[in-house]
């Protein structure tokens, strides 16, 4: 996922690993998807949706 959003967006991403199945995507400091509250991993997709819903990002 971190490839296609560099390639496709030419967005800045940072992996960050963590445990505990937290798996999180935040965007200008802000919660765009929790795996957490979702009980799901996002499709790649739905993370492009989002962040072209967020102000600032292409």
């Amino acid at each position: 996922m971190e490839a296609e959003l560099v390639g496709q967006l030419g967005v800045d991403v940072e992996l960050i690993r963590g445990g505990g199945g937290v798996f999180d995507v935040v965007a200008n400091s802000q919660l765009i998807f929790s795996k957490h509250k979702e009980n799901r991993f996002p499709e790649t997709s739905e993370i492009f949706t989002l962040l072209s819903e967020l102000p600032d990002i292409p």
